[in-house]
């Protein structure tokens, strides 16, 4: 499906922009400073003690009663998300048959086993977001799959490449140590487990460790609640796509209007007595759009259409311009937006620098954004406390078509708080701007614990060879490794995610990137005999001083930046104090895949130290 690029709204000279971007930028200040706390990421509880019961698993009934283990496998894979699985299948297809893969939940899925909320969809479109759908041999339905579509796709990897068997289910990895005389790891579980293992994946995953808001009386609560993570269909009724048939007498509140909640509230407001919503700050809602997959396309498909639709869509956010926008959605509709400026020559473009363009364009999408929400809802002080002030990207974007007409319902109600959030919980409801309303059950619309230590999200302390924890060492000077992945210290482990590796919307092809990476690192180590391998100090310092050179630009540098509304893209506004060099690769995502397979192309390993019988490097 290429389609060439489409024209944006003309805009001849700045007297004709519509909007003053003096008074927008003093808006955005002006909002920003409404929301930031000086508690910052500590504003939220974790779920533990007495509010570990939120972070039950209600999508399996029975864990099975086994006896620890104490055997050896090749490879421990830590999660049975995407992560787990991309490495998982990329493993298997270089030949190695001992892993074993170690969930948590009930079943493989990870975010997707999780987040079976009504609603729950995939925002990046689903002919990239689903990965590996050549080799898997299916098609995504429509081009943005819900949440039952994604997690039978994630089973069905599995099961194509026999991820499931040996799996470890409800099991969660506490302690993983290295033993340096055995030149094993050794993985402790809440289940008494005790493996040994050659190799560690660690493919935690950032969005699985659910938080509850740090707010007076949450645990005096005498009604029902639970968190979206964790969604009760035996008090709500119905399924994934809605239908929430036992609500229809039931007042009901939910707390957050993130991405989660853009999806779940219009079907709480179709089913509920009353729902009353709780806002601290709005998110941009653009249209979704979505529509079947045409089956004439799907059958015209060449081999590496995936790949290529990957790249063109990586390239449009990293601000390299293609001759197609092969995916045409909201994500790459601002590069869309500052090629037509510069190609018309409009707004000084040619004179001005790259970062006064881009936020041109940001105005402009962000002026559509609500100009929007003042045709779709209704009531006039409803739709203006809809309205986000802030840059897009500042948060997550979200795509929905029927968010916003939920608000038109009689039954549903906006609380705007004014960026402050609710006051506090009551034995029978919920307290905000003076007023409490009477609620018999709460529903946590707020996220997942991102700004905190990666071990503490992972659940797990990971000791190296000297016994010191990576936290430990990344508090002594700040995170350092090898393109995120290898860090000194820690023989044999391999990190996925994006600190210190690269960026990019579709999270899932920078996890099967990295399984790629990780797979030929091990690969190469099983085919040489060696036994361990591990970056170097001097990879590792030139990686950070890397890092800091190329520094985020473009889209990717506003994600977050220290002048966007608080939120967990930028640790709720505060600056923790961390070097500079944590952040992910400054050049792109595209720069930094090429720059990881010219790596492997030159075969040396450049940057890791390897030993083997003869300590060969």
């Amino acid at each position: 499906m290429r389609v060439k690029y489409r024209p944006r709204m003309p805009v001849t000279s700045d007297d004709d922009l519509g909007f003053d971007p003096d008074a927008l930028r003093a808006r955005y200040a002006e909002e920003r400073a409404k929301r930031l706390r000086a508690d910052g990421n500590d504003q939220y509880l974790e779920i533990a003690d007495q509010f570990e019961h939120f972070a039950d698993d209600p999508y399996t009934d029975d864990v099975e009663d086994r006896a620890p283990l104490t055997d050896e496998v090749e490879v421990v894979l830590v999660g049975g998300g995407f992560g787990g699985l991309l490495a998982g299948a990329r493993l298997r297809e270089a030949g190695v048959d001992d892993l074993r893969i170690i969930e948590k939940g009930g079943g493989l899925g990870g975010t997707w086993y999780w987040n079976q909320y009504p609603g729950a969809q995939c925002d990046i479109e689903s002919y990239i977001y689903l990965p590996l759908i050549e080799q898997v041999g299916t098609t995504p339905s429509e081009k943005y799959a819900r949440a039952p579509e994604i997690l039978s796709h994630a089973q069905r990897l599995a099961a194509r490449y026999d991820l499931d068997r040996d799996a470890l289910l409800h099991t969660e990895v506490t302690d993983l140590r290295w033993d340096d005389e055995a030149q094993r790891w050794i993985v402790h579980t809440n289940r008494g487990d005790a493996l040994r293992a050659r190799f560690v994946v660690v493919a935690a995953g950032p969005l699985h460790r659910p938080k509850l808001p740090g707010v007076d009386g949450i645990d005096e609560f005498a009604g029902h609640s639970f968190h979206t993570s964790r969604w009760d269909y035996e008090y709500t009724g119905g399924g994934a796509n809605g239908g929430l048939d036992r609500l229809g007498d039931k007042r009901v509140a939910i707390i957050g209007t993130g991405a989660t909640a853009v999806q779940v509230v219009p079907h709480l407001g179709a089913a509920a007595e009353q729902l009353v919503v709780f806002q601290r700050t709005p998110s941009s809602v653009d249209e979704r759009g979505n529509a079947p997959t045409d089956a004439q396309w799907a059958a015209s498909l060449e081999p590496g259409w995936q790949q290529e639709r990957n790249e063109n869509f990586n390239a449009w956010l990293s601000g390299v311009p293609q001759d197609v926008d092969l995916v045409m959605d909201g994500w790459t509709d601002i590069v869309g937006r500052i090629v037509a400026i510069y190609r018309d020559g409009r707004h000084g473009a040619l004179e001005r620098p790259m970062g006064e363009v881009l936020e041109i364009a940001n105005f402009q999408k962000m002026e559509e954004l609500r100009a929007r929400i003042d045709r779709v809802v209704e009531d006039p002080a409803t739709a203006e406390a809809l309205k986000p002030w802030y840059q897009m990207f500042c948060k997550r974007p979200t795509f929905n078509d029927e968010y916003l007409p939920t608000f038109n319902r009689p039954n549903v109600t906006l609380v705007d708080t004014d960026g402050q959030g609710v006051e506090r919980i009551t034995e029978r409801g919920v307290v905000a701007n003076g007023v409490e309303y009477e609620v018999d059950c709460i529903v946590y619309a707020t996220g997942f614990e991102v700004g905190t230590g990666f071990e503490r999200r992972a659940g797990m302390h990971i000791r190296g060879r000297d016994g010191r924890t990576l936290t430990e060492k990344w508090d002594d000077g700040g995170m350092r490794s090898l393109y995120g992945m290898h860090h000194r210290g820690y023989p044999n482990l391999f990190v996925m995610g994006i600190q210190q590796g690269a960026w990019t919307a579709n999270y899932t092809h920078l996890l099967d990137e990295a399984a790629v990476q990780l797979t030929y690192v091990i690969d190469h180590m099983r085919s040489a005999g060696l036994t361990s391998v591990e970056p170097t100090e001097a990879a590792e310092r030139d990686w950070a001083d890397q890092i800091v050179a190329t520094s985020m630009g473009g889209i990717a540098g506003g994600i977050g930046g220290s002048d966007c509304t608080p939120g967990y893209y930028n640790n709720e506004g505060q600056d923790l104090g961390r070097p500079p060099y944590e952040a992910p690769y400054g050049g792109g995502s595209i720069e930094f895949f090429r720059m990881m397979q010219a790596w492997r192309d030159a075969g040396d390993l450049a940057g890791l130290e390897c030993t083997g019988p003869a300590d060969a490097t």
